[in-house]
């Protein structure tokens, strides 16, 4: 059972500018206060039975409720791959059924292998991702787990993107660009309601592969941000210093954020550190933040139910009602 107390954060020295309130706490760029309900230290996520389990990924046709392994026709001849599921309500157009376009969620994931002190685990594969499936519950969205690409774009790789030491994103970018593109001709994908979301690594990519130039940054219309966030600390690629994310972080225009981070008081990238960044930053956002409950930094806690992920599925839907 998981008991909750009052958690408040306050930044008194902000003006609020353009702010507003929700059942939330208080979004915008400038915010004074959160409040609301979390666990103080976060509980394990152990201890919360899960009421989603996400498809295995197969070898398969894609068809309604599955998740399948799929390369784009022009990278046949290489090792790239990405995992495509089809809503439970999918139809083929072929079927003769009209349906409407449905909304896409597009996730990168985090960094592999992975294995921390609670035996939490990233492998950085795609098929080992969760955030989407636990966003919609299975249904209403396609959900595309995307690959990030070696320099030569011809394999995905778990670690970062590129090769060290370059770590060139292009080609993450420009498979990312393309697939989001064929899959939504080719499934029914809403090319005006497509979310963006990340784990750890995945987290950081938002921004950094999200925002890279302005053509991918205009496919966005929300992004839900998972533990850790670009910019807020250097890490061994290039232009992962704060004046280059402000850069990137520029791109993002009316693009919502809803930035959530686990419970762990001693970690250097939590809430209040991208707070403090993206308020010294300058750049005006509307960003939403949230602790998720649990102390894990992994993403099964969206396979379970929480006050953070109920606050997150009511964030998003504003933003993806037809």
């Amino acid at each position: 059972m998981m008991h909750f107390s009052r958690v408040v954060f306050f930044v008194l020295s902000l003006i609020v500018v353009g702010v507003a309130i929700s059942q939330f706490g208080i979004v915008g760029r400038h915010i004074m206060a959160i409040d609301y309900p979390a666990p103080a230290a976060g509980v394990d996520v152990s201890s919360v039975v899960a009421d989603l389990v996400v498809p295995e990924m197969e070898e398969a046709k894609p068809a309604a409720g599955k998740r399948v392994r799929q390369t784009l026709p022009s990278y046949q001849n290489t090792d790239v791959y990405h995992s495509l599921y089809l809503p439970k309500q999918w139809q083929s157009e072929k079927s003769g059924v009209s349906t409407s376009k449905l909304p896409v969620i597009v996730e990168f994931a985090g960094n592999g292998p992975y294995k921390n002190e609670f035996g939490d685990i990233s492998t950085g594969k795609v098929e080992h991702s969760k955030l989407g499936y636990g966003i919609s519950a299975g249904e209403g969205f396609i959900w595309i787990c995307m690959p990030l690409l070696n320099a030569a774009g011809t394999q995905n790789v778990t670690n970062w993107w590129g090769d060290a030491p370059d770590y060139n994103p292009r080609p993450t970018v420009e498979y990312c660009q393309k697939t989001v593109r064929w899959v939504c001709e080719q499934y029914g994908g809403d090319l005006d309601r497509i979310l963006l979301t990340g784990f750890s690594r995945g987290a950081i990519a938002c921004n950094y592969i999200g925002l890279h130039d302005e053509k991918i940054a205009s496919l966005w219309r929300a992004m839900i941000v998972y533990s850790h966030y670009d910019g807020v600390v250097k890490w061994g690629y290039p232009f992962s210093d704060r004046a280059s994310a402000v850069k990137r972080l520029q791109r993002l225009g009316d693009c919502p954020q809803f930035i959530c981070q686990e419970n762990r008081s001693d970690r250097k990238t939590g809430l209040e550190q991208t707070r403090a960044f993206l308020d010294e930053s300058g750049v005006d956002g509307n960003f939403t933040f949230y602790l998720t409950g649990f102390r894990n930094h992994n993403d099964t806690w969206v396979l379970r139910p929480s006050e953070a992920r109920k606050a997150m599925r009511a964030w998003l839907s504003p933003y993806f009602k037809k």
